[in-house]
């Protein structure tokens, strides 16, 4: 399977060949100089001219619409959404294609950037006359409305990304259904991601000490691997909180045919409105990146809230270093409203609220190799995305997963475990002198 996919274009001026190569000679003219030296990719334009070195990962412009985008949205946004409706695409593998053209550009020292400016530098070059309105924004784009993370905006926020359909997530993730970063412990062939996800939930499960009979909570429980792992493996009474309404009902079934009913407790309900505690230990695995800058200090106070004196709490969470954020594309098409900060704010936000943080352990190469695996079941279920939700979220997801693969692979994203715990009287933490994990 390639990226490409021919789109028939409702808005292509006749263009002017010009002595370079056409559209895609003008085009590349004008952007080979932001990358300090070779164009390390070659385009094709949709008058059939084609330039840049031969071998090098080909970016077809279908669409005059594709750099009207990018005058309206530059950056990231615009490509992205030009990618999203096809009037710009990538032939061959696209993973493949961004490794290479970031390889080039780090190498060289550059930082390419699309600005309003050069990207109407190309259409002056090409002659296509005027500028033209606005293409509207692509159908999968969110749309969110409300005061930022008021429960109903929250609420929406979590419906955009989760409420896909249960079928849909199968298709990429193991049969845990875990949407998180897995923990390698084995090179072994044989071993799967869905090996992984179990060690990953049993790590979980160690740091936080889980013992018969304890009362844990799962913030943002997803579809319920680590409360139905905790419940079954370790025999804790689980309270498990989201406001999917997919995932709840997903986890409803899966609690019914483990016999599980007199363990887990699933909610649909913000963490903010659980005031039933104290829990011998809590867990938030991948959500904290929902909860907002603003509101993260209401998320460490109901940990600390919840949580018993001496009692365990873990979040595992992404961070990101260069800029805060979840970034446009994603912010726009796959989770609204996403904060992602350093790693060391984090900390020191869980500190004020009183938490001691006992453990920092940085997973971000277990990332890169979850994402290679979601990213090979995507790639080999395409058609059936493609059927269940169509081409445009299908692409969505696609460019996703690669800006994800790249992002830990290169060091821009990371992802990390922090164990803490509530001090008990005296300052006692109740963790072994020696870690087991």
């Amino acid at each position: 399977m390639t990226a490409t996919s021919a789109r028939p274009s409702h808005d292509r001026p006749e263009p002017t060949t010009s002595p370079d190569g056409g559209v895609a000679g003008a085009l590349a003219a004008v952007v080979t100089p932001l990358f300090g030296g070779e164009l390390p990719l070659r385009i094709r334009a949709w008058d059939g001219s084609q330039a840049g070195p031969a071998g090098a990962p080909s970016v077809v412009v279908n669409d005059v619409a594709a750099l009207r985008r990018m005058v309206y949205r530059p950056g990231e946004l615009g490509l992205a959404q030009a990618y999203l409706t096809g009037e710009l695409d990538v032939e061959g593998d696209l993973l493949e294609g961004f490794r290479s053209v970031w390889r080039a550009v780090r190498e060289r020292g550059a930082s390419p950037r699309l600005t309003p400016s050069v990207v109407l530098a190309g259409l002056r070059t090409v002659r296509l006359g005027g500028l033209g309105r606005p293409s509207a924004a692509p159908a999968s784009q969110a749309r969110l409305r409300g005061r930022l993370h008021s429960l109903g905006r929250d609420r929406d926020a979590i419906a955009h990304h989760y409420d896909l359909s249960n079928d849909f997530y199968a298709l990429i993730l193991d049969p845990h259904m875990a949407y998180s970063c897995a923990y390698f412990t084995s090179d072994d062939a044989g071993y799967t991601v869905a090996d992984a996800q179990r060690d990953k939930l049993d790590l979980v499960c160690r740091k936080l000490g889980l013992t018969e009979g304890g009362r844990h909570l799962d913030i943002g429980c997803g579809w319920g691997s680590l409360s139905l792992h905790a419940a079954a493996e370790y025999g804790v009474q689980v309270v498990g909180v989201t406001i999917a309404a997919e995932q709840k009902a997903f986890i409803d079934r899966r609690i019914a045919e483990r016999g599980l009913q007199d363990r887990v407790e699933i909610r649909l309900q913000d963490y903010r409105d659980v005031r039933d505690g104290p829990f011998d230990t809590i867990s938030s695995i991948e959500m904290g990146e929902h909860v907002g800058e603003r509101n993260y200090a209401t998320f460490t106070g109901q940990i600390h809230r919840l949580l018993r004196p001496g009692g365990r709490a873990l979040v595992q969470q992404m961070s990101r270093t260069s800029r805060p954020g979840g970034g446009p594309f994603i912010e726009a098409f796959i989770a609204p409203d996403m904060h992602m900060r350093p790693v060391g704010e984090t900390v020191a936000l869980f500190e004020r609220a009183g938490l001691e943080v006992r453990d920092v352990h940085a997973l971000r190469e277990h990332y890169v190799r979850t994402v290679a695996a979601w990213y090979a079941t995507f790639d080999a279920n395409w058609d059936q995305v493609v059927a269940l939700v169509g081409e445009e979220v299908a692409r969505v997801w696609r460019l996703y997963l690669v800006g994800g693969a790249l992002a830990f692979e290169e060091g821009r994203m990371g992802v990390d475990q922090i164990l803490m715990v509530r001090p008990g009287p005296g300052g006692r933490s109740h963790l072994p002198a020696v870690r087991s994990w």
